[in-house]
């Protein structure tokens, strides 16, 4: 649909979060704008506004708080952020619970510390039984053993092929669907307003990079737990000493570099984007840090923004845990996005919420 428009219905609009693909018109005033219906999975709420204004805010050349857009960076967590949580597990752990205690080609070779902590992971899901202390850190050493040996190809097939499965607990979604259509529009919204944005995760870099695919995210904006590669003719030399050719391949290793959360998360963000992000967007005590360094910055306004995971109806979650958390991220300074409240739809039309199946 086109309008004419003056600037200041222009300004207007981009506010609310409608469009920014625009032609002169023939008065010297107008402008013709060609609408673009953007958040249309949201209930209007204090995040949304919040961000709206924050948008129409810095993207206005006029406005003392204008970012040039080479400096607009958004980082976004990933699980819980704008990928199903599928509560109570990570994609990543139902990955491992996978390979260690299902995969036929792995189950036996598994070795004892892998297979303990995928049996963590299935006693949690299935009995309630707490996960270990640090267990992030268990099963960050535990996924590198699992998938060592595999080629870059090989382990993008195989996240892809698991994320092609039914996603337990729900009717209508694979696990590689699961992504909360809410955020995506965000992000869009984002983009089409000069943003970058890029994904923060915990979870492992190529599981991240195999998941996002499929929303056109492009790999080189994936920040991730990373394990150490090698090539495949490289032995124990070091990568100083070693020239690759070019038929050898690269392969992961039993090797864990970094596991991405909390002050990580910052090191990381500094070390591949080179800036400080304008905003963040994530849902856990993993991502404060990341919040806390945006909100730091002393160059331009920028705003963090948390998701509580309050919806028991729509999908799996603790509710009582997420209000909580809610009162914890306003105090801390943060924008709270309630996931019953703010969201029309989580996953999308005909998405179901089921019972688990064991």
């Amino acid at each position: 649909m086109k309008k004419k428009l003056t600037l200041l219905m222009l300004a207007a609009l981009l506010m609310c979060g409608t469009s920014v693909l625009t032609s002169c018109g023939n008065d010297d005033n107008e402008i013709e704008v060609v609408q673009k219906d953007y958040l249309k999975s949201w209930n209007q709420c204090d995040a949304l506004t919040a961000l709206k204004l924050y948008v129409a805010d810095v993207t206005n050349p006029k406005s003392p708080n204008y970012i040039p857009e080479e400096d607009r960076i958004a980082t976004f967590d990933m699980d819980g952020t704008f990928v199903g949580e599928l509560y109570p597990t990570y994609f990543e752990y139902n990955l491992l619970e996978y390979r260690a205690l299902d995969d036929p080609s792995y189950r036996d070779k598994a070795p004892e510390d892998v297979r303990q902590a995928a049996q963590n992971i299935r006693d949690f899901v299935r009995l309630g039984t707490p996960l270990p202390d640090h267990f992030d850190m268990v099963h960050a050493h535990a996924a590198a053993k699992a998938y060592a040996g595999m080629t870059l190809a090989q382990f993008d097939a195989y996240v892809k092929a698991y994320a092609a499965m039914p996603a337990n607990g729900f009717s209508g979604m694979t696990y590689g669907q699961s992504f909360y259509r809410p955020m995506l529009e965000v992000m869009e919204y984002l983009k089409d307003n000069g943003f970058t944005y890029y994904v923060v995760s915990g979870s492992d870099r190529f599981i991240c990079r195999a998941l996002v695919e499929s929303i056109g995210i492009a790999p080189n904006r994936v920040i991730g737990m990373d394990v150490k590669l090698t090539s495949n003719n490289q032995g124990e030399e070091a990568g100083v000493n070693f020239t690759m050719t070019k038929d050898d391949y690269l392969v992961r290793t039993s090797e864990l570099i970094i596991k991405n959360l909390k002050t990580n998360k910052v090191l990381q963000i500094s070390q591949e984007i080179g800036k400080v992000p304008v905003l963040s967007f994530g849902n856990s005590s993993g991502d404060c840090a990341m919040h806390n360094y945006a909100l730091s910055n002393s160059q331009y306004r920028s705003e963090a923004f948390m998701l509580i995971a309050d919806d028991d109806a729509r999908d799996h979650a603790n509710r009582n845990k997420a209000l909580t958390l809610g009162e914890k991220w306003r105090d801390a300074g943060y924008h709270v996005i309630s996931m019953r409240d703010d969201f029309k739809t989580i996953y999308g039309e005909g998405v179901e919420k089921t019972e688990f199946s064991f």
